[in-house]
């Protein structure tokens, strides 16, 4: 990247859709969309994925430079004009203890995320049992594909025993199924064959590095995924938790403080870095204005990439500023990353499988469930379901 200059006469971004591409060393190319808008004098920009827009309000333009701040996940665009009006620069991940980068190139007046290809040949509409197969850790996972196909447009998700892949955005050229996403955190492209009830020869490839997996699926209009309640439970003979940790200002804050007393609490265990945690907060924070009345409380343990409470607390201030959190997050000092995250936190609990995990207690102070993973607006009629469900576990808890 050619370094900023700041002196020359500024430009403009121009205001439509722009398509972007973070450059891969590779060569696979991780596209997507965003709205440039004028809004209130100055620009923001809206990153594109299916139906979701996520508002950037970061945006600087000095000179021949563009400066762009995601709002979650610590990450930012630097880049220049060129002479013909695109972008080119680098994104730049800030993670705990280094700064990872790649290319990235957008030009305005794009609505096209993929170049249009042959009409599609195939209808990839449904369900699909999912595995992925990571050949260099010698490791597989299962997920559930679910797509819906409009013309050669397609979009999709898939979900997995610890959450979603968020908006999941492409298009059918031939037989070839093309999806992307990026939000800041998540930068992923797939690729595939879909013959009539299979997908075959799938590559996935996922973030700055040379991360690539395998993948192929079976449509099954009838897959599940295995009951949320039953991935992490209580130990026996356990039935409350005991915590306390300092909240964002530093002060000690404990599940068995007044303010938790005889009222239902939900707990959720959460992190800045996690996209599924952000769909989570978003709802909670929302609820939760709506609902605190009721005698419903709600708190959040943050493990962050860092146990340092200070770089913690910075991490934290964005995403929580972002969604107008009015209940108490506290800084739990354990990383995602440490195998003993839940001896260290909630020994009660069997495990910490993934994030968001979301804890329901009654008025008396007992757990009565435990859910792993979050499915978030990008899973459709399945946010629906958890919305609906979360509303009568809640009073469910108020009633007891």
């Amino acid at each position: 990247m050619a370094a900023c200059n700041t002196g020359t006469a500024k430009k403009e971004l121009t205001t439509g859709t722009w398509q972007a591409s973070l450059h891969r060393a590779d060569g696979a190319n991780i596209v997507f969309n965003f709205l440039v808008k004028d809004t209130a004098g100055k620009k923001v920009l809206y990153v594109l994925n299916a139906t979701d827009k996520l508002l950037v309000d970061d945006v600087k333009v000095a000179g021949d430079s563009v400066f762009i701040k995601m709002p979650f996940f610590d990450s930012d665009f630097k880049a220049r004009f060129t002479d013909g009006g695109s972008l080119e620069g680098q994104w730049t991940r800030h993670l705990a203890d280094k700064d990872v980068s790649i290319p990235f190139t957008a030009k305005p007046n794009t609505a096209e995320r993929f170049p249009k290809g042959a009409a599609p040949e195939q209808q990839v509409t449904g369900r699909w049992v999912t595995t992925f197969v990571d050949k260099e850790k010698d490791k597989t996972s299962t997920a559930i594909g679910e797509f819906k196909q409009m013309g050669d447009l397609v979009y999709g998700t898939f979900l997995t025993t610890t959450g979603d892949y968020r908006f999941l955005d492409g298009s059918m050229d031939g037989d070839t199924l093309r999806l992307s996403t990026f939000d800041g955190s998540h930068a992923y492209l797939f690729k595939a064959v879909v013959k009539k009830d299979s997908i075959v020869n799938g590559r996935f490839f996922a973030g700055i590095g040379d991360h690539v997996e395998d993948w192929s699926a079976v449509k099954n209009d009838t897959a599940k995924l295995p009951d949320e309640r039953t991935i992490a439970t209580m130990k026996p003979g356990q039935s409350k938790l005991d915590f306390t940790f300092p909240d964002m200002n530093g002060n000690k804050v404990s599940i068995n403080d007044d303010r938790f007393k005889n009222k239902a609490v939900v707990i959720t265990l959460m992190g800045s870095w996690c996209p599924n945690c952000m769909d989570e907060t978003g709802f909670l924070s929302e609820w939760y204005k709506k609902n605190k009345d009721r005698g419903v409380e709600i708190i959040g343990l943050a493990y962050e990439r860092t146990p340092d409470f200070e770089k913690s607390q910075k991490a934290l201030t964005g995403f929580l500023n972002r969604f107008n959190v009015q209940y108490p997050v506290l800084i739990t000092g354990v990383t995602p990353a440490d195998p003993e995250k839940g001896e260290k936190t909630l020994p009660q609990l069997t495990a910490i499988k993934g994030f968001p995990t979301t804890i329901f207690i009654d008025k008396k102070g007992n757990v009565k469930e435990v859910h792993t993973g979050f499915s978030g607006p990008g899973t459709g009629d399945h946010y629906e379901q958890f919305k609906a469900d979360f509303e009568r576990l809640i009073t469910q808890l108020l009633e007891s």
